[in-house]
């Protein structure tokens, strides 16, 4: 079959020929439509994720959309390696396989899932989020932040702040502030600390790094001895770095709940049941997502671009 192969971790995959999959007991074989390029995906091509294993030549993707023998159409995910979802074929294991809603096009079904789950398993399992809560996105202008805008009203979320760089990406969001975090520190800090006065029950937060330390003494700043205001940070990426600077006295000075939002966080159960409702809510047009299909042929100079609002799928 042909597929993107990564040859060498860190270099962009080649469009070339690779092995056919064959499945074992417990899988189907599918004749792949689509698969996006996901930070995910290019984490663990890279060799950096934490769920990267394995070394030689290995098709990427962890999911996408394609059709079994029977003319079914799916979602599927979890194929095993050195196979990924980014080739003519696939085989992926039965359990894992979701039909697809008419309604949605290849592309649009194979785009929700990642940031879909990333969102709502964040706002919903991990924060918990109630209806008339305070919710801040870091990271709001990319596509899962984006999504995460969505999923928060949906969720019953009162107020909800945007904080990005690409601040044009959100000029019609459903948002009632937004942070630039382009401008300088200390406006920065002042920005975030202005609506930490009101309170912020819940952050989703997709860059970690430094914007988060800015947050965070931005938060300590504001504190209030005799009226402390819980605040439940869910770390689902890292774009801006991967670590923090947390200093004690920032700690003793928020009543900070730090949790994390990912495949060991929160069970496999848990973010497969997400997958039909996101996709039934797109469907009914209740969710969106921006789309720019790429055939996969085109994979390598696709690959590094900068993802500008809109989610790369690659189209078979």
């Amino acid at each position: 079959m042909h597929a993107a192969v990564v040859n060498v971790p860190g270099q962009a995959p080649r469009y070339q020929t690779f092995s056919d999959p064959t499945p074992i007991d417990g899988e189907a074989l599918v004749h792949v439509r689509a698969a996006g390029l996901h930070n995910l995906v290019k984490s663990i091509a890279s060799g950096v994720h934490y769920s990267a294993a394995g070394s030689g030549p290995a098709v990427p993707g962890v999911d996408g959309v394609g059709v079994l023998d029977d003319g079914s159409r799916v979602y599927f995910l979890f194929v095993r390696k050195p196979w990924g979802t980014m080739g003519e074929l696939a085989a992926a294991p039965r359990k894992s396989l979701i039909p697809v809603p008419d309604a949605l096009s290849d592309a649009q079904a194979a785009a929700i899932p990642n940031p879909g789950m990333s969102a709502w398993n964040s706002l919903k399992d991990r924060a918990g989020l109630s209806a008339g809560e305070t919710v801040l996105i870091l990271g709001a202008t990319g596509v899962a932040g984006q999504f995460a805008i969505q999923v928060a009203r949906l969720l019953g979320a009162k107020r909800v702040i945007a904080a990005g760089r690409n601040v044009d990406a959100i000029a019609t969001a459903n948002v009632d502030a937004v942070i630039a975090l382009g401008q300088p520190e200390d406006a920065l800090r002042e920005a975030f600390a202005a609506e930490a006065a009101s309170g912020i029950d819940v952050v989703v937060d997709y860059l970690w790094g430094r914007p988060t330390e800015v947050l965070l003494e931005a938060l300590a700043k504001g504190f209030k001895t005799q009226d402390a205001h819980r605040t439940r940070l869910v770390e689902v990426g890292a774009m801006a770095g991967p670590t923090i600077t947390l200093p004690a006295a920032t700690l003793r000075s928020i009543d900070l709940a730090l949790l994390g939002s990912g495949f060991g966080s929160v069970p496999l159960d848990r973010v497969l049941a997400a997958i039909p409702t996101l996709f039934q809510m797109a469907a009914a047009g209740k969710l969106t997502v921006a789309v720019e299909p790429v055939p996969l042929a085109e994979v390598e100079p696709a690959w590094n671009r900068v993802e500008k609002g809109r989610r790369i799928v690659f189209t078979i």
